[in-house]
């Protein structure tokens, strides 16, 4: 059986949407409004959540039961909880010092950490604040020798897990982004440096911490590059469209564990598995990038109905209680990843926020289990009613 959380998690913000109101609070609005927005009209951004609520489960109260183990095991490590924390661009920006605070928080709780490319910390700093244990997402490069270095800067402080992103091969039409006037970094207009000021605390930690920046690729920039050009260098820099001779390039040279990240397609899945990938993360980017696709979790439904047997099938989005969590285990994932929660954990309460929302969903999918009747996150499936 897993060992009873070690964190408590504050009676004030008992759910996500306690979390998310106080950190609309406390974040400048452009800030928040990058973190919350979805593409074009928002469509599928709203699926992604209200899918969750058409799935229902059965449970069986009278059966022997002998209690509740929510631990799971994944590419050989047993994580206290079914759960991770996803690649999530320009943390910093949302919260000073975000993704320190939600890595930090992942080890102690025994679940997984991936940081993005784009995030505000380095490959570095995150080794070691989590002692390596932590994944990696990679943007793919569009030149051979960054994407090697950045596989070698890996190797070199023992990160196993590659996530490779494979569903931006264009950028999502953000509305919210280009009404505030969000670029990469964004540009502190009048209207953006008002929203700033009136959200001290934020500001201040922007101040101690840094402005945010993309710290993993600083040394890839020339030096003196004006902040104005930091788009021109990703287009430049990075290839939108990630095609299978680039991953099977990857695969070739790397000897660690390889996921896609973005797949909701069988035609993906079946070149996901020649490909020799250990894993996939069904995704939608958040809705972020199509608004006319499915919700994150219809596909998964399809996707781990039909290939669960053959890899680990992983999802995202969507995800905003330990019911949903249930739910989603339920129709076949292996596990679950969530990031807005996170994210409004770290910025209601800052250096407690990653412990407290990781102790929360425990605590609610306990519960979840409990009431299901469920001693395993492997018995979830046996309570999907079936329509």
């Amino acid at each position: 059986m897993s060992t009873p959380d070690l964190f408590k998690y504050n009676p004030n913000y008992p759910s996500v949407a306690d979390l998310k109101k106080k950190a609309k609070s406390r974040i400048p609005k452009f800030a928040f409004d990058y973190l919350e927005g979805g593409c074009n009209e928002e469509v599928n951004l709203g699926k992604n959540e209200t899918d969750f609520q058409a799935i229902e489960l059965m449970p069986q109260y009278l059966k022997k039961y002998n209690g509740v183990d929510i631990s799971t095991e994944l590419f050989g490590h047993r994580y206290d909880a079914p759960f991770g924390i996803p690649p999530i661009g320009l943390q910093g920006l949302m919260w000073p010092n975000a993704p320190e605070i939600l890595a930090k928080a992942a080890v102690k709780h025994n679940i997984p950490y991936i940081l993005s490319t784009v995030s505000t910390s380095s490959i570095e700093h995150i080794a070691e604040v989590t002692d390596s244990k932590f994944w990696y997402q990679l943007y793919h490069p569009a030149k051979t020798t960054m994407r090697d270095d950045i596989l070698q800067r890996l190797r070199d402080v023992n990160c196993d897990v590659l996530v490779v992103l494979v569903d931006v091969p264009s950028f999502g039409i953000r509305y919210r982004e280009v009404k505030a006037g969000l670029s990469m970094p964004p540009k502190m207009n009048i209207n953006n440096i008002f929203q700033a000021c009136i959200r001290p605390t934020w500001s201040l930690k922007t101040l101690q911490h840094g402005i945010p920046e993309f710290a993993t690729l600083k040394k890839y920039m020339e030096k003196g590059l004006d902040m104005s050009q930091l788009g021109e260098f990703m287009n430049a820099s990075f290839d939108k469209r990630v095609e299978m001779d680039k991953i099977a390039a990857i695969r070739d040279q790397w000897k660690g564990k390889i996921i896609l990240k973005g797949i909701v397609s069988e035609p993906d899945m079946e070149k996901a598995i020649a490909l020799g990938a250990d894993g996939v993360i069904v995704s939608n980017h958040g809705g972020r990038q199509i608004d006319a696709g499915e919700s994150s979790i219809k596909s998964l439904i399809r996707i781990a109905g039909k290939y669960g047997d053959k890899m680990p099938v992983m999802m995202d989005g969507g995800v905003r209680s330990g019911p949903d969590i249930a739910r989603a285990m339920a129709c076949g994932a292996k596990f679950v990843f969530m990031g807005r929660p996170f994210m409004y954990g770290a910025a209601a309460l800052g250096n407690q926020g990653g412990n407290h929302t990781i102790a929360m969903f425990k605590a609610q999918f306990r519960q979840a289990m409990e009431q299901l009747c469920c001693e395993n996150v492997g018995a979830l499936p046996a309570t999907l009613i079936k329509k």
